[in-house]
Order: structure tokens, then C-alpha cells, then sequence
């Protein structure tokens, strides 16, 4: 008896039932990438480089792909087709599920955007449970939710010192609880397209956690990086930023320099964008009122001269951990929307420097965004597991969705 309390003790993980987690990586109008693994098993089990559970074989469009890895591609499917499939490992069935391909022309999408949420605690699972159930609505409706953007802060230590950060995600079994688990249902059909935040590296946790992130999730081209972009449809092109301070090597410093790698990136791929729609997204907001954390405008001033100039009508971040948005007016024509409480909340009053941060809504509620954009016209709606009341600086309430218009 007193050994099996102390195996308990001191291997919690190991004693506990591992459950089997599949999900998608990324998806587009032709492939599909699956991906699958073990979350809380020790070291490299779940991501791209995991250890292979096995021999697996993914059953989907009516053939067998196998592979020798933790993921598999299957190409050469019909756009926006639905495809049910199955994973079978050393001739057990797994896992399961169903994808959507994406269309090659469209003027209609659905998406859910979420950030500042990995922390495992009750408000995360109750904005969870909100989201899977707003998912399922939606996929009977004539949108369904194509993908998932992260607006970073992806997984959060449990125990922070300042000096000393445990749980912080620079190993798998930090993300089981705090990821795989609470969007598991969401996670087997639309992949999560993430931005990273200061948690997610040694910005202000660990610097493992940076690689960890770069593992576990899959980018376009099945190439990790730090900050891309995509196209859906033909018709809305996003544009995944790096607005941190994480490093892989040496200590935290910008990577978001007006002469930096990334910003000539930024530079080119919205120069070179027909898409109708243009949306970066990013951790760091560039209008905020707080009530803790400043605007970013003065670090990203370059980056909001492109949008700008590259007629950029919306933009999505989150840090502050509640929901604001801005009098576009007031901001060169842009929408920026702050998304920062999928977990982490601060109630703090903002009121007083709303005007003055040109932020013209606020709500001091955990909650994602459910974004449906149509032709010319972008709805963006709070969802909440509680009641959002979304008010202005004159403290009057104010309707929903959040709408923005293209001239």
C-alpha cells in the first residue's frame, strides 16, 4: 500500500490512463495532414518529430496511407469535400475523425480566434466547452468554422518565479490538460494556426518551450516558423506575427525591428497580396486600454504603416486578457480587435482611458471571437460562457457583432 502512495506521488503520469489525441495540422483545398500521439507520456510524443507510437496507416478518401511517423499527408482530394477518417496503429484502431478541404474560390468564411488561454483552469474549460458547442452549431449552419487562430500566450506555466517556471510547455505533458484535451473535439477536424506570445518562449518563461510550440503544431508547407501567412479560398490571406522577444539562442531581444527579417517578410507578402480580405494577426495589441498591459504602437509603428498602405481593414491580437475593440475611425480606417481572456481574465475598469487609447468597445469577460466575413462585410461576435455586456466609454452598452465593412 505505502509504495503504490508513493508511485503515485512521484510518477502521477505514468500511473494515470495515457490518452490518444488526433488532430488535424493543416489542411488546404487538395491535403490534409493529421496528426496524432500520446500527450502526457514522458519526453517527444505527440508533434512532428514526436516517437512513432507504431506502425500507423491512415484510412481516408477510400486508401491506406501509411506512415512512420506521429502524422501523415494525404493529397489529391476534391476541394471543400468532406472525408472522414481513421487511424490505425500496429492494426488497432486509435483514433478518428472527419476533415473538410478547403475551397479554391470563395467569398464566404467562418473562424474562431482565441488567446492568452493555456493555464488548465475552469474559466479555460468553460470558454472550451463554449467553443466546441458554437463549433457544432456552426457546422450545421451554411458557414461552418474552417480553422482556429491562436493570438498567442498558447500554454502557461503553472508555477511562475520569476526565475523559475514549471510547467511553463517546453514539454508535451504541460500541453495535455492545457490543449490537446480541452479543444480535443474541435482539434480532430480544423487545425489551430497560432501566433506566439510571451509565454510561449523566453520572452518570459522558458526558451524549451519555443521549440516545443514549433513542434506540436504544423505550418503551412510543413515548415515550423515563427510567423507566416496563408490564403483561404482565394478570397482572405492571413498573417500569422512574431511580436515577441523569444530566441532561440542568447537572450530575449525584438524580433520585430523595423530592419528585421520579419518585417522585410511583411513587407513583401503584403505587397504581393490580390486577396480581397488582409488580416494579420499577433500577440501584442497596437491600441489597448489596459488595464494592465500599454499599447504597442510605438514597438509596431512600422508594421501599422503597411496595413496602412496595403488597405488592411482588420487586425487581431491579444495579451490584454479581456475584449476591446476600436473606433476604426480613429485608426487609420482599421478594425483592431483585442481577443485576450480564453483563460486568463482581468476585470479592471478601462473606462477612463478608453477615448484617449481610441478603444470605442470593452468587456471584462473570458470569451473567444466567432468570425463569419462574407463578401465585403466582417461580423465579429464575443462568445462568452457567461453573459458579455460589451459597453463604451460613456459606460452605454453597445450592439453585436462587431461589424467592419471594406471601403
Amino acid at each position: 500500500m505505502l509504495a503504490g502512495l508513493v508511485a503515485v506521488c512521484l510518477f502521477p503520469h505514468r500511473l494515470a490512463a495515457q490518452e490518444f489525441y488526433n488532430y488535424v495540422g493543416q489542411i488546404d483545398a487538395h491535403s490534409a495532414l493529421i496528426a496524432w500521439g500520446i500527450a502526457a507520456a514522458p519526453g517527444n510524443s505527440i508533434g512532428r518529430d514526436s516517437k512513432p507510437l507504431g506502425k500507423a496507416i491512415l484510412r481516408m478518401a477510400g486508401r491506406d496511407t501509411p506512415s512512420d511517423r506521429n502524422w501523415a499527408i494525404v493529397n489529391g482530394l476534391a476541394p471543400d469535400t468532406t472525408y472522414p477518417y481513421e487511424i490505425d496503429i500496429d492494426g488497432r484502431k486509435r483514433g478518428a475523425g472527419e476533415v473538410r478541404t478547403w475551397p479554391e474560390n470563395s467569398t464566404h468564411l467562418c473562424f474562431f480566434a482565441i488567446g492568452d488561454f493555456g493555464n488548465a483552469t475552469p474559466g479555460q474549460y468553460a470558454v472550451a466547452d463554449a467553443m466546441r458547442k458554437e463549433f457544432a452549431r456552426r457546422k450545421q449552419s451554411g458557414c461552418p468554422v474552417r480553422f482556429v487562430l491562436t493570438l498567442g500566450d498558447n500554454i502557461y506555466a503553472d508555477v511562475d518565479m520569476k526565475f523559475a517556471y514549471l510547467r511553463s510547455g517546453d514539454l508535451d505533458a504541460h500541453w495535455e490538460t492545457k490543449f490537446f484535451r480541452p479543444y480535443r473535439e474541435i482539434l480532430r477536424e480544423v487545425p489551430f494556426l497560432p501566433t506566439l506570445g510571451n509565454h510561449d518562449g523566453n520572452g518570459s518563461e522558458n526558451r524549451g518551450d519555443l521549440f516545443v510550440y514549433l513542434d506540436n503544431f504544423f505550418f503551412p508547407g510543413n515548415r515550423p516558423a515563427r510567423w507566416y501567412t496563408f490564403t483561404w479560398g482565394a478570397f482572405a490571406q492571413f498573417f500569422a506575427l512574431d511580436s515577441t522577444d523569444n530566441t532561440e539562442t542568447g537572450p530575449p531581444k525584438p524580433v520585430y525591428l523595423p530592419d528585421g527579417e520579419e518585417s522585410r517578410w511583411l513587407a513583401r507578402s503584403l505587397g504581393a497580396s490580390t486577396a480581397r480580405w488582409k488580416i494579420p494577426y499577433l500577440h501584442h495589441p497596437i491600441y489597448n486600454a489596459g488595464p494592465r498591459h500599454g499599447s504597442s504602437y510605438n514597438d509596431l509603428r512600422d508594421w501599422v504603416e503597411m496595413f496602412r498602405k496595403s488597405n488592411v481593414r482588420l487586425v487581431l491580437s491579444g495579451h490584454e486578457h479581456n475584449f476591446q475593440y476600436t473606433d476604426a475611425s480613429a485608426t487609420d480606417g482599421i478594425l483592431y480587435v483585442v481577443s485576450g481572456s480564453g483563460g486568463e481574465l482581468r476585470t479592471g475598469d478601462v473606462r477612463r482611458k478608453m477615448s484617449k487609447a481610441h478603444i470605442a468597445g470593452w468587456a471584462a469577460s473570458r470569451q473567444f471571437l466567432s468570425v463569419e466575413i462574407e463578401g465585403r462585410q466582417a461580423k465579429i461576435q464575443p462568445v462568452s460562457p457567461d453573459r458579455i455586456r460589451v459597453i463604451g466609454p460613456d459606460r452605454k452598452r453597445l450592439p453585436l457583432p462587431v461589424v467592419q465593412n471594406l471601403p
